[in-house]
This record gives C-alpha cells, sequence and structure tokens, in this order.
C-alpha cells in the first residue's frame, strides 16, 4: 500500500475554508482570529492530523524547541546518560532527539562536528555531544554541552565525573584487602578519562609503595572481545594477578567470563573491580564492585545546563566534575594465603 502523504498546511486551510495566514495565525496562537474560526480550525487540524514541520517552525521561529543528544553508538553508558536527560528534558517545553553515529567513531573528519552541522539552526536549539573525540567549539549560534569529552575540559561547557579519584578508589579497595598483584585492564587511550582512571591506579600503588608492574598493564579499550583476550594471556602466566581494576564495567564482566572459563573463581581465586556502575553491574555472576560514576545524573546535569544556554541564561560553572564513589559487592574479598 502505497505511503500516506503528509498533511500540509494548505490542505488544513482548503478543508477549514480559510486562508493559509489564518491556519497560521492558529498555529502560533496570534491575534486577529474569532473564536468560531479558532475552533473550526483546531478540530480540523485534530483530525487531518496535521503537525508542523521543525524545519518550517525554526524558519518561522528560529526555534525548533528540540535538544539533541549525539552519541558515537547506543551502548550502556550512553543508554543510563539518556535516561537522564529523558529525565531532565520534562516540563522544559523542549522535546529530545538522539542521534547516534553509529559506532563510526573512527572517522578523522569527526562524526560530531558533521552531524552537528547536519542538525544544528533547522532541527535543534542545541545539542548535547556524548564522549565527543574531537575539540569542538560548537556551531556558531549553536549552544554545546560536551559529558566526558575525549579532550578533557575545552571551550566548551562540560559536564564529567571525577575519574581519578575512582581509579585511586577502585585500586586502594583491593590494596586494602591485602592484593598486591593487581592488574589494570586500560580503557580507550585517546579518552582522557580513562587516561585519569589509568592514573588513579598508578597513584594508588605509588603511594602504597608499590612498583608498577608494566606487565600487569594491558589493552581493554573498553571493548569486551579485546578485554577478555587481554585477561586470558594475563592469568594464563605463571606468576598471575591475584586481582584485576578495569576500566569500566563492560570490561570487568568479560574479565570474569574469561576467569571462569579458565576454571578460576571470582573472587576467591581472582578479585575483580570495574568502573561506571551500569544496570548489567549488579546483574553478573557474582555481582561487580565497581566505581560509581553518576551517568544519570551527568545526562540530567548536561541538559539543565543546556537548556539555560539556550534561554540565554548564562550559567556561573560551565564545567561540572561529578564525584565518584565505590560500591562493594561480591566480585571482591580479602586476599587468602
Amino acid at each position: 500500500m502505497p505511503p500516506r502523504q503528509r498533511v500540509t498546511i494548505r490542505d488544513v486551510a482548503a478543508q477549514a475554508g480559510v486562508s493559509v495566514a489564518t491556519v497560521s495565525k492558529v498555529l502560533n496562537q496570534r491575534y486577529g482570529v474569532s473564536a468560531d474560526t479558532f475552533a473550526r480550525v483546531t478540530a480540523v487540524i485534530k483530525e487531518m492530523g496535521y503537525e508542523a514541520s521543525l524545519v518550517a517552525q525554526s524558519l518561522r521561529n528560529h526555534r525548533t524547541n528540540v535538544i539533541g543528544i549525539l552519541v558515537a553508538d547506543i551502548e550502556p553508558f550512553s543508554t543510563e546518560l539518556l535516561k537522564g536527560a529523558a529525565d531532565a528534558i520534562r516540563g522544559t517545553g523542549f522535546e529530545l532527539v538522539v542521534y547516534s553515529a553509529g559506532g563510526r567513531i573512527g572517522d578523522p573528519q569527526g562524526w560530531e562536528h558533521r552531524y552537528l552541522t547536519r542538525l544544528s539552526g533547522t532541527l535543534v536549539d542545541g545539542a548535547v555531544l556524548v564522549t565527543p573525540a574531537v575539540d569542538l567549539e560548537g556551531i556558531p549560534g549553536t549552544p554545546v554541552v560536551a559529558v566526558d569529552p575525549h579532550t578533557g575540559r575545552a571551550a566548551l561547557p562540560t559536564i564529567d565525573s571525577d575519574n581519578l579519584h575512582g581509579g585511586r578508589l577502585a585500586t586502594e579497595h583491593l590494596l586494602a584487602l591485602g592484593h598486591r598483584r593487581i592488574a589494570l585492564i586500560t580503557g580507550r587511550e585517546d579518552l582522557k578519562s580513562a587516561q585519569q582512571r589509568e592514573t588513579g591506579y598508578r597513584g594508588a600503588l605509588a603511594s602504597a609503595g608499590l612498583p608498577v608492574d608494566e606487565n600487569l598493564v594491558r589493552r581493554g579499550d573498553y571493548e569486551a572481545d579485546i578485554a577478555a583476550e587481554s585477561a586470558r594471556r594475563l592469568l594464563r602466566e605463571p606468576d598471575r594477578p591475584t586481582a584485576v581494576f578495569a576500566a569500566n564495567d563492560i570490561t570487568a564482566i568479560a574479565v570474569i567470563q574469561a576467569a571462569q572459563e579458565l576454571g578460576l573463581r571470582v573472587p576467591e581465586d581472582l578479585a575483580v573491580v570495574g568502573f561506571d556502575n551500569i544496570p548489567e553491574s549488579a546483574l553478573c555472576t557474582p555481582p561487580l564492585t565497581t566505581v560509581q560514576q553518576p551517568i544519570r545524573e551527568m545526562g540530567h546535569r548536561a541538559v539543565e545546563l543546556l537548556v539555560r544556554l539556550i534561554n540565554g541564561d548564562e550559567p556561573t560553572d560551565t564545567h561540572i566534575t561529578l564525584s565518584t564513589e565505590l560500591v562493594v559487592r561480591q566480585s571482591t574479598r580479602p586476599l587468602t594465603p
């Protein structure tokens, strides 16, 4: 069956027996339309299912009342962040549109700049960029807030969490349990937050008077398959670690599964700590000890900040860092002799 044609403002005008200008006045709630005409046009709009084009609306009003969320991919981190953004949008008069790059984050041209250019001006009034890989200053006239930017704080307003402290918390927890051979499965080397988590790991070991064994630092890239292979290689070695700090929860869960495949028990034979506290961390076996960064709050605060920027209300603080804390579950326990 052929697709249904879009109802236009001219269709509404013809059906209601009025001019296009009159329909436009009704849509924009302007003066100069009688109560009877207003009611008749409104009834026709509802009957015909007419929806004003965002592009046409933006050209008329220079506003769409739509906020864009640009993500590299839909995965656990961005999913939690979107929940917070959806909470924050309620009652603001704005709507939310999510635009995904489909995982094509290696594009040297910068997917963020390309998609922001497409959306700004006619489709969205502003955008939240999630872990942007390039240092953007945005599109002139388009407010932009960056969440967890690869390059750290920049000219753009930013929302992130205290990754350095989180990395220390994870490592100090394992040290307090008596572990000394503590491995690190790293995050993406191009991401500032991953670098900070590694710095926290190294700093905690240094504070405990322990040198970093570089053989215990293995690549993870926030990818489950890469982390699992690194864990297998590490855990097959004669002098294997007794504990692993994985740079995010997806990596940590992959480490647990790799250990179990090799016949190791978690936490009896290997303690594992993750980072993020995504919902999956509480559902894996055993439930994962992890560092919580307030992902939903990051999404919430990003939208709040963006709405203020769009409305011309300049906030005093445009670089917000949220605290991290340790959540202890069953994947860690004291080291037994």
